[in-house]
């Protein structure tokens, strides 16, 4: 008799667990694919009610569902999380695509001035593909404002911050009456005065958080700041939402302020970072060889400022006085722990540094929470 290779054993029990392996994996896409046929019935019924794409509460719920599945069944909770948070993105942008076709109002009259502007142009996209007639006021256009503004349903002004009053004031007197009036810059205090001033229709400030390179609005932030006749309006906000954008309403002081701290710091700190290493030459490859993953994420972000346009983000840096004076503080606050470093003052550093510790704690969880994930994906990028 002859003696039975183990090896020959092993090489067919690999086989055939390969095989169901296979036969599990073809069920997993067979079953992705019914999830995705049901989720098409769900866009045909948000279509035609006009229902948001995003639903926070629903997919929080679910995820934790299925992380309770996960430990129930010994599987990692934050590999099943990662999962489903990739499905149901996937099925989010799929049911924005088909929501970009859904008008709220198709057939509606769209003025959009600036329109040839990045930001213009993202947005004629938008509207043309929903069903909108969309026209385009530039600043070589103005001898045609008056045919361009007739029947219009909703006017956006898309320009510069510096012209933005200015435009306001000389495009409203050629609007009808029952037109919306908005703009989307990212200061919304003067532009806001500056709208309802010269146009007595309803007005809206928008702010979009995201730029034209963005390919969806899915989950996307949008500001909505009040002016007049919000229900007038209304229409507008839920094509955004309709669109897959979150909506988020807060007067004009109140976004002014939160975005002198969200965008203006933030940029001019990130440029200040850049223009050090700059000035101290130092070699940005060689330094991303000894990076840890933060470092190279902090890194990503400064160069990432640096290759988009210089005007967009002065103008949003010195959009106002107050905004200025809010980056002149911070200067000098940095000025300040020039005799801490002089001095070598360890234990002037970790009591500032409890202070400010004290001061972030109900959001340092968080922040670890964020920040590992965001580590983990670049190393895995990496």
């Amino acid at each position: 008799m002859k003696p039975v290779n183990p090896s020959n054993d092993a090489s067919q029990g690999i086989e055939d667990l390969r095989k169901e392996i296979d036969a599990i994996d073809e069920e997993m896409v067979y079953l992705l694919g019914k999830r995705q046929d049901q989720v098409s019935q769900i866009v045909a019924l948000k279509r035609a009610h006009g229902i948001p794409v995003y639903h926070p509460a629903r997919e929080e719920n679910l995820i934790s569902s299925r992380r309770d599945q996960a430990r129930k069944t010994g599987l990692d909770p934050d590999y099943i999380e990662d999962l489903y948070r990739l499905i149901l993105r996937q099925s989010r942008v799929k049911q924005t695509a088909h929501m970009a076709r859904k008008g709220i109002r198709p057939g509606a009259n769209v003025l959009l001035i600036g329109g040839k502007g990045s930001m213009g142009k993202y947005f004629h996209r938008w509207f043309d593909e929903a069903g909108y007639n969309v026209r385009i006021l530039s600043r070589n256009d103005w001898h045609l404002v008056d045919e361009l503004c007739s029947k219009i349903d909703l006017a956006i002004i898309s320009v510069p911050i510096d012209v933005t009053t200015e435009v306001a004031g000389k495009l409203g007197p050629h609007l009808p009456n029952d037109c919306i009036l908005a703009d989307i810059t990212s200061i919304k205090g003067p532009p806001l005065k500056a709208m309802l001033q010269a146009h007595e229709g309803p007005v809206i400030g928008l702010h979009p958080l995201f730029g034209p390179t963005t390919s969806t609005m899915d989950k996307q932030i949008i500001v909505v700041t009040p002016g007049r006749n919000q229900s007038a309006c209304q229409w507008l906000i839920d094509q955004f939402g309709a669109w897959g954008s979150i909506i988020i309403q807060a007067e004009a002081s109140e976004h002014d302020e939160i975005m002198g701290m969200v965008q203006a710091l933030r940029h001019f700190a990130t440029f200040a970072f850049g223009q050090f290493l700059h000035e101290k030459g130092a070699d940005l490859h060689r330094t991303l060889e000894f990076s840890s993953p933060i470092y190279r994420l902090e890194l990503v972000m400064v160069g990432r400022l640096f290759a988009q346009d210089s005007s967009l983000y002065s103008e949003i840096i010195f959009s106002s006085q107050k905004r200025r004076r809010l980056l002149k503080d911070y200067v000098k606050s940095l000025s300040n722990n020039l005799a801490m470093l002089e001095e070598g003052d360890k234990e002037l550093f970790q009591s500032e540094f409890k202070k400010v510790a004290d001061w972030f704690a109900p959001f340092s969880e968080q922040a670890m929470r964020e920040s590992s994930y965001l580590i983990d994906k670049l190393i895995e990028r990496f």
